[in-house]
């Protein structure tokens, strides 16, 4: 196991009760919550097989808690907090400040344009760097901010397409410098940006059937990736790569336009 620890909330009170992105259109009232209490207990039993699982308190009113990566963004010490697009999910902002500043991280904000966390900026690991999006729920105005907080040079990709609203349902950094990603989710400059920045040998670009399966809201720890279904010419591609790949159902989330990585915040980006 490595040393890497991931926050998560347990589904007690995860529902699908409003329309805030393009997955839960037709789905309100329809996740079937017994079965996402299982699917999320079997998705915590294979991160702790990769690493420490920590947890935040679910609260009563907040069914999008259970969405961890998008209360913070991580690095060293640093809690950069969300500040919600959706005011059905501004109630979590201070459950998350709260919980950061008892576990001691610095908190600091992005300014007052909107800025969703971990699911809207992701690091790299292969380079010092971080790569962050704007389009549909994050403003292109926070980045500068990040990088001054973060000291980390900063990276602006434009989503363009409404399936895939956060960075981290179209875009996965992968160890050793990998990228996983679905092109057409991004501007034709963005896409231009990804490919000047990252070596065409490490690039794995995944189809649309795979994108909407939410293979790319993955989790990635050391040469293990956790996500709710890959097709075999993913699977090969990534084990080609000597990645492991785990699959654990997650559709009951999905019905809320989240999977395994939006069910998870890494707390050691360095």
């Amino acid at each position: 196991m490595s040393s890497s620890t991931i926050l998560m909330c347990q589904p007690d009170f995860f529902s699908v009760e409003y329309e805030i992105n393009h997955w839960m259109k037709g789905n309100v009232n329809q996740a079937a919550t017994g079965k996402a209490q299982s699917q999320w207990q079997d998705l915590m039993a294979v991160v702790e097989k990769c690493a420490k699982v920590t947890l935040i308190e679910p609260q009563k009113g907040l069914p999008d808690m259970v969405f961890t990566a998008n209360g913070a963004l991580i690095h060293k010490n640093k809690a950069v907090v969300a500040k919600f697009q959706p005011k059905e999910r501004q109630g979590e902002e201070n459950f998350f400040k709260d919980w950061f500043k008892d576990k001691g991280f610095e908190v600091c904000d992005a300014g007052d344009e909107p800025f969703e966390g971990a699911g809207d900026a992701l690091f790299d690991r292969g380079e010092d760097r971080l790569w962050a999006a704007h389009g549909f729920r994050s403003s292109l105005e926070t980045h500068k901010k990040i990088q001054e907080i973060i000291g980390v040079e900063v990276l602006s990709l434009e989503l363009v397409d409404p399936r895939f609203y956060h960075l981290d349902t179209c875009f996965c950094p992968l160890e050793g410098g990998y990228l996983m990603y679905y092109p057409k989710a991004f501007s034709p400059e963005s896409q231009e940006l990804i490919i000047s920045r990252v070596a065409e040998e490490k690039l794995i670009r995944v189809s649309e059937d795979d994108a909407n399966n939410f293979a790319l809201n993955a989790v990635n720890v050391g040469s293990n990736i956790i996500m709710h279904k890959a097709s075999a010419e993913l699977r090969s591609s990534l084990e080609k790569e000597g990645f492991t790949v785990f699959e654990t159902p997650v559709d009951e989330f999905m019905k809320a336009g989240g999977s395994t990585k939006c069910l998870t915040l890494r707390l050691d980006e360095h």
